[in-house]
């Protein structure tokens, strides 16, 4: 007898196993979807993940219902990967199942219900819910619980159906139903069997008196006429609004022309002009005949080039020798919406080949790039961390471009995963190569490839010889000690600005915080307005008129008095981007000033209409959070201004000097990028900040250096391995206890300075959920296997107190 381990979309460990029919016993492959039964009466589609002949010993296992493909729909490299992600991030198969596949082809059940056969109801004995549902149920046969709500309100369908079962009049019935449906578009055209039976004056002189009727179908003979293999679209009938659907009808019911459907893809394809890349300079062609050495010795790179220095082209060139080879590409980014001048690039050199994934796009969307990829349709797909879980078929690059961006490891939804890490052993499956890029590599990265786990190819200059940028530190202390000072800025500064804007030039001004003002705060008394699910003060929104929690999104009134003591005395203290786009729009009331933050940008197309006003020179100063680091790429940029950096630094975090650094850089990238005369001002209380002053040296080597010594001494990353395990519960006491005990089960089997905390989170409580963080410091190497193995052993330890089942945990892996 076969049996098979399926993985199920469920947060549950491992797999389960299942009994696999004589009948199906030839057909199941691993990687095929199968429906199975779980629970109950519940179905789920599973994942086969391993088959065999070891029939289990301490349950009888239940059996396969049927199999959904015709071949395996994750490929082997995807089932390798999945379990060393598992195995990796101490997650589980089924979070990676949920994760990695669009909903719409992960089949559920849905609970419909039916009558009993041979019931006889007692209609006298039902109130008026109970007889609707019955009489609807003889009409029907069967209905599902969302098309009850039409006739029974929510708060009585579970009372009625509870009802009708115990009355033994309904029972459950469990159907399955496919969630994808194809696309389908109208087109239209003449009915041939018209035309041969009456010529065309015959057609026209019947139509005589209906004029529009006449001229539509006129319309479509021209159409047709013009080119046979056209398909016509319906809707593009009715555009200018001359003709309606009536006059469309009309003709129809005549029999003069007839409407037919085809399958179309959701996401349209380039159908624009295919456009060659620039040649590639000295410096790019020696960087690019390094990739090639290094691949050749079977390594992976890291490509870091200083902003501007081209290394997009560099990746195109590789690319475009892949798909010659007859392999395809993965180009990864951390944010689609971001990065509109690659893609644009890319989808103008490769045009239909080219497809991209990923979260914005619609379910159904998903599914039809999934089948594409499948079907071997697209050679180079551009997505963001998700991408990496499609079937690729003959994968021969993979491109990581902005490898350092922390939106490649987000902590907002499980499985907690660093895509740029995962990319290396997702590509070694495929035996594919990678290249990971970026201005300001991740110090992990660094130190890896300087330790010769990767090849380290550095292009210091920009492409055309172009200048890096000047910087520049201005002491606010000392200016405000001197009064020279408006607000945020220093007189300095706003000259230097007006010296861009005088040149007829565009300038940036960075402050990473949103918001108009951190806190709301009482003269009187001293209150300050929290958010009612979290432990953080809650930031005002001017633009908005009110206060915002930033992590749980609960919205409030900004107040007009104090709500403990009454007082008009409120003050704003700290500042947002919204102040300090306030500012710049005072001190500089003549020129335009734009704003590009999260909620500046939450309207459709925003970021794309201020990309187009920047590029089209009508806008003059652009003022942002760091989103404004991320893929612009303009010929007038001059100046960047940062008028408070020090809050990039003060933050609670061992990384914090690390992004500071990152976050500058960038942004600084974006001046000067033609001219070659861009000048970064840096304002800061403490100009002799190590960071402020390495940045001011324009010497990445000597800052990477800088951080690793810091590293090292505090035995941080990457001289260690870093496991952070966070429990969560709406009872404090009942958290606090569950991480007194697992940290001493912890301790149990790891070394006392391995394991510390628990600890109070840095948010106490987010979304009512109280946190309390355990964190593990280990050894690297062979060591840090062992350990991990026991961690998990300390792990299901704790899961078998019945008492604590109700905590939520979340680990996380290289935090």
């Amino acid at each position: 007898m076969q049996y098979a381990q399926i993985v199920l979309p469920l947060n549950l460990k491992g797999s389960f196993t299942y009994k696999v029919p004589e009948e199906l016993s030839s057909e199941i492959q691993i990687g095929m979807r199968v429906l199975v039964p779980f629970g109950g009466k519940k179905i789920y589609t599973g994942i086969v993940f391993e088959l065999h002949d070891n029939e289990p010993i301490e349950f009888v296992a239940k059996e396969v219902i049927s199999i959904l493909d015709d071949k395996p729909i994750v490929p082997l490299e995807q089932i390798k990967f999945w379990n060393w992600l598992a195995d990796y991030y101490l997650c589980g198969l089924g979070e990676i199942y949920r994760f990695a596949f669009p909903s719409s082809l992960k089949l559920e059940s849905e609970t419909y219900l039916k009558l009993k056969p041979n019931v006889k109801v007692e209609f006298e004995n039902l109130d008026v819910n109970e007889m609707y549902l019955i009489q609807a149920l003889e009409v029907r046969q069967l209905i599902n619980l969302t098309d009850i709500e039409a006739f029974i309100p929510k708060k009585d369908i579970i009372k009625t159906i509870n009802s009708l079962i115990d009355l033994q009049y309904i029972e459950i019935d469990e159907k399955i139903a496919e969630k994808y449906k194809a696309k389908e578009v109208a087109y239209v055209k003449i009915n041939d069997e018209v035309l041969q039976r009456q010529n065309l004056t015959e057609i026209l002189l019947s139509l005589k008196r209906a004029q529009k009727q006449k001229d539509l179908f006129l319309h479509i003979l021209e159409k047709q006429t013009e080119n046979q293999d056209l398909h016509i679209k319906k809707s593009e009938l009715f555009e200018d609004g001359y003709f309606g659907s009536s006059h469309f009808k009309a003709l129809a019911d005549k029999g003069l022309v007839e409407e037919y459907y085809m399958q179309k893809d959701r996401i349209e394809s380039y159908e624009g002009e295919i456009e060659e890349i620039e040649e590639l300079s000295e410096a790019q062609k020696e960087a690019k005949a390094e990739i090639d050495e290094a691949f050749a010795e079977g390594k992976n790179v890291l490509l870091h080039g200083v902003t501007s220095s081209g290394k997009t082209h560099i990746y195109l060139e590789k690319i475009e020798e892949c798909i010659n080879e007859g392999k395809n590409v993965l180009f990864l980014l951390p944010e689609i919406s971001l990065t509109k001048q690659i893609t644009q690039r890319l989808e103008k050199k490769y045009g239909r080949q080219l497809g991209f994934y990923h979260q914005k796009l619609t379910d159904f969307e998903r599914v039809e790039v999934w089948r594409r990829i499948r079907q071997n349709d697209i050679k180079i797909l551009i997505g963001t961390r998700n991408a990496l879980f499609l079937p690729f078929q003959n994968l021969g690059l993979v491109v990581v471009d902005e490898e350092h961006d922390s939106a490649y490891k987000p902590r907002e939804a499980s499985p907690y995963f660093n895509a740029k890490d995962a990319a290396l052993v997702f590509a070694h499956f495929y035996g594919a190569k990678v290249i990971l890029g970026s201005a300001t590599p991740s110090v992990e990265s660094y130190y890896n490839a300087r330790k010769d786990k990767m090849k380290y190819i550095f292009l210091e200059e920009r492409f055309g010889n172009v200048n890096l940028p000047e910087y520049e530190l201005i002491n606010f202390k000392e200016a405000q000690d001197s009064k020279k000072v408006s607000g945020n800025f220093s007189l300095h500064l706003i000259d230097e600005i007006k010296k861009v804007l005088d040149e007829k030039n565009q300038a940036i001004v960075l402050h990473n915080r949103r918001g108009y003002a951190n806190v709301v705060e009482c003269e009187t008394c001293g209150y300050v307005n929290y958010c009612s699910n979290c432990d953080v003060v809650m930031t005002y929104h001017k633009a908005a008129n009110e206060m915002k929690c930033h992590y749980c999104g609960q919205r409030a009134s900004k107040p007009k008095t104090c709500p403990k003591c009454y007082s008009e005395n409120l003050n704003e203290r700290g500042v947002g981007v919204e102040q300090i786009h306030e500012e710049v729009v005072k001190l500089f009331p003549e020129n335009e000033v734009d704003r590009m933050d999260v909620d500046s940008m939450r309207k459709k197309f925003a970021y794309e209409k201020l990309y187009e006003k920047i590029e089209d020179r009508e806008t003059d100063i652009v003022v942002g959070t760091q989103m404004i680091s991320k893929g612009l790429d303009f010929d007038h940029i001059e100046l960047v201004a940062i008028p408070k950096a020090d809050s990039m630094l003060y933050v609670q975090d061992f990384r914090a000097e690390e992004r500071a650094y990152q976050l500058i850089t960038q942004v600084s990238g974006r001046a000067g990028r033609v001219s070659g005369k861009g000048k970064i001002l840096i304002q800061t209380f403490n100009p002799d900040h190590s960071v402020f002053q390495l940045i001011k040296m324009n010497n990445p080597a000597k800052v990477y250096k800088y951080i690793l010594t810091e590293r090292q001494k505090f035995h941080y990353p990457p001289f260690t391995k870093l496991i952070m395990i966070e429990l969560k519960h709406r009872r404090e006491d009942k958290v606090n206890r569950a991480s007194q005990f697992l940290g001493s089960i912890l301790r149990k089997y790891l070394p006392e300075d391995c394991v510390l905390g628990p600890e109070k989170a840095q948010i106490a409580r987010l979304n009512n959920l109280y946190q309390f963080q355990i964190m593990l410091k280990l050894p690297r190497g062979k060591k840090y296997e062992e350990y991990k193995k026991l961690i998990l052993i300390s792990l299901k330890e704790f899961d078998e107190i019945t008492a604590y089942q109700s905590i939520k945990k979340d680990i996380f892996v290289d935090f």
